[in-house]
């Protein structure tokens, strides 16, 4: 399912978190969006999937303005947020239950289906989430998000406190649900050499705006593989996963906006 963003602003009393953000994800793409703190992504994401609405310009999803049937819009969006909590006293299979519930969704085998998906044994699935650790809760998460098999995934930092062997199967789990499925899939992350080894187009999100975007590979072999410059989130750099030509393109993008804001040439921008 295709996304179009065409022109959309966003403030929040004096602060302006989306400054004509005009943006295009294919349908069944796995789509990386990448930025600093305080780009846009979460008022993006949130947008996306009718939280919020723009004050102007337009958020179509599969053809859907998102300000006119959000709710037909949450139905085939799913959203997993950075954080994610449920209810210590629930089993993992209860919360699933709940979600299936909320949602008005059909007790046709969803939910072990679900668990079956998300790599978690049927016994992990009876126990307490108190009893979770982070990977375990990330996994139950994205069970609740798949639940209705959406139309598109929205995953923000879904990697976020895992360790190694934590990241290595989420990255399992989103690599077999696009090669099976044809979900558009969104993906958010600070760590750049997973969106190289997960995304096959990425956008870079500056102040608000989209500052380059395109194939993964392509906005990689274009840009110099330099060392990070300052202006470069600490969280972006020494990624694994040959992410030095994307790194160059994020800071490329970021520098090339810092130039034109300045009035000056990106090309003499001070690494």
């Amino acid at each position: 399912m295709r996304i179009d963003a065409t022109d959309v602003r966003k403030a929040y009393g004096d602060v302006t978190a989306l400054d004509g953000l005009t943006l295009t994800v294919p349908s069944g793409s796995t789509f990386g969006i990448i930025g600093t703190n305080g780009a846009g992504k979460s008022t993006l994401f949130r947008l996306l999937v009718g939280h919020d609405r723009p004050d102007a310009g337009t958020v179509e999803v599969g053809g859907t303005d998102v300000t006119e049937d959000g709710r037909r819009i949450r139905e085939r969006v799913g959203y997993l947020p950075e954080h994610v909590g449920f209810p210590d006293g629930l089993t993992g299979r209860e919360v699933l239950g709940v979600h299936r519930a909320t949602r008005g969704l059909p007790k046709d085998g969803r939910t072990a289906e679900a668990i079956a998906r998300v790599g978690l044994t049927p016994d992990e699935a009876d126990r307490r989430v108190s009893g979770y650790s982070n990977g375990m809760q990330r996994r139950l998460g994205l069970a609740t998000v798949l639940l209705p098999d959406p139309d598109v995934l929205v995953l923000d930092e879904p990697t976020a406190g895992l360790d190694p062997r934590g990241v290595d199967e989420f990255h399992a789990i989103v690599e077999e649900i696009t090669a099976e499925t044809d979900a558009t899939v969104v993906f958010c992350s600070h760590v750049l050499g997973e969106v190289e080894r997960l995304c096959d187009r990425v956008a870079v999100l500056h102040d608000g705006r989209v500052r380059a975007a395109g194939p993964v590979d392509e906005l990689a072999a274009g840009a110099d593989d330099e060392a990070p410059a300052a202006t470069e989130p600490e969280s972006t750099r020494g990624t694994a996963g040959g992410s030095g030509g994307l790194r160059a393109a994020f800071r490329d993008a970021v520098d090339d906006d810092a130039a034109r804001r300045a009035g000056g040439d990106p090309e003499e921008v001070a690494p």
